[in-house]
């Protein structure tokens, strides 16, 4: 078959570890957009769109968010699987009809997260996994079609809508991308808990942590699953 083709729709405003992180984890042909500065594809023709994590917030005013937010929505709409990390997780709940708030408090550190239900995306990952975590918003309403899959105290890590996942947790991220994030947090949250958090970042928490890493190939295997069933479709047309 045809090497899956995916949008990476990039959200970060320094996107160099964003990149890698997702190419290294992602097995398909990523055709990359700079969501940021207004670029986002004019088409929905992919086998797959992501949208990664940013330092922005869903509900800020800022011009490149909304037309990122409708053309989630219009690849949802056309049938495209589409998997968003943290931002991207919460770019999607707004777009599919959901809502997006700030937390009392901030979420940062490898922490774990409870499974409520069996879904594909989550296919080899344990009931409760760990897994690095980086946010000061959450999904507070799901989409209204939306299923609950995986959560903590901190609230909703993950929800699926038809051929759509949000995931809040950052399974892509590597160690030196853990550690230089937290360390960025120091005017947001304080000194000593970024120092107790880099401390936590161990080769043994980022071992546990490599099992939700397992999603990228699900949902890799969920998007070439619908690729051959439309070729299927269109070559029973022809």
């Amino acid at each position: 078959m045809t090497r899956l083709r995916f949008a990476l729709l990039n959200a970060a405003h320094d996107g160099a570890n964003t990149r890698r992180n997702f190419r290294r984890e992602l097995d398909a042909d990523l055709v990359e957009f700079d969501a940021v500065d207004g670029d986002l594809p004019d088409h929905t023709e992919f086998d797959g769109v992501v949208v990664t994590g940013s330092r922005s917030s869903v509900y800020w005013d800022e011009a490149w968010i909304p037309p990122l937010v409708d053309y989630v929505a219009e690849a949802a709409d056309a049938g495209v699987p589409v998997l968003g990390v943290c931002y991207g997780h919460q770019v999607l709940a707004e777009a599919l009809g959901g809502r997006v708030a700030g937390m009392d408090g901030f979420e940062i550190g490898y922490n774990e997260i409870r499974r409520v239900r069996d879904d594909p995306l989550f296919e080899g990952i344990g009931e409760s996994f760990t897994a690095f975590t980086t946010h000061g918003d959450a999904v507070v309403e799901l989409p209204p079609s939306a299923t609950l899959l995986a959560e903590n105290d901190r609230g909703v890590h993950a929800f699926r809508d038809g051929h759509c996942w949000g995931v809040q947790f950052h399974p892509e991220y590597d160690a030196e991308t853990a550690r230089e994030v937290t360390d960025g947090k120091r005017d947001q949250i304080g000194d000593a808990r970024v120092d107790g958090v880099l401390e936590s970042i161990t080769p043994e928490a980022y071992d546990a942590a490599c099992e939700a890493k397992a999603l990228f190939e699900n949902f890799t295997a969920y998007a070439e699953r619908l690729a051959a069933e439309r070729a299927e479709r269109a070559a029973a047309d022809d």
